[in-house]
């Protein structure tokens, strides 16, 4: 079974039992996750489109843990102009495991 959510304003296509990084969501390691923004649900040969969402679906998961993702560096430069700054940036992330699809 495979179903397409929204958080933190993207959408994943997932499967039951499969990890994903998303956007950092709020809670410890180990507590759930409900979704309950689901787009489109496939199970094997029906598929349920929601109008924008499938009524009543959800999809609950595990949080793993708490992540951050690989440095971004943004250089500023202006030629002849003596400026210059170099800023990092570090996304953070949360590691979820989807457990169930309900429709």
């Amino acid at each position: 079974m495979q179903a397409i959510i929204e958080t933190g304003s993207k959408q994943y296509l997932v499967k039951e039992g499969e990890e994903i990084l998303v956007e950092k969501l709020k809670g410890e390691a180990g507590s759930d996750v409900v979704i309950e923004k689901v787009f489109l649900i496939i199970d094997g040969e029906k598929v349920l489109v929601g109008q924008p969402v499938v009524e009543k679906a959800k999809v609950t998961a595990k949080l793993v843990g708490q992540e951050k993702g690989k440095k971004q560096v943004i250089f500023k430069f202006r030629r002849r102009e003596h400026y210059k700054r170099k800023i990092g940036h570090r996304q953070q992330y949360t590691r979820i495991k989807i457990e169930k699809i309900e429709k």
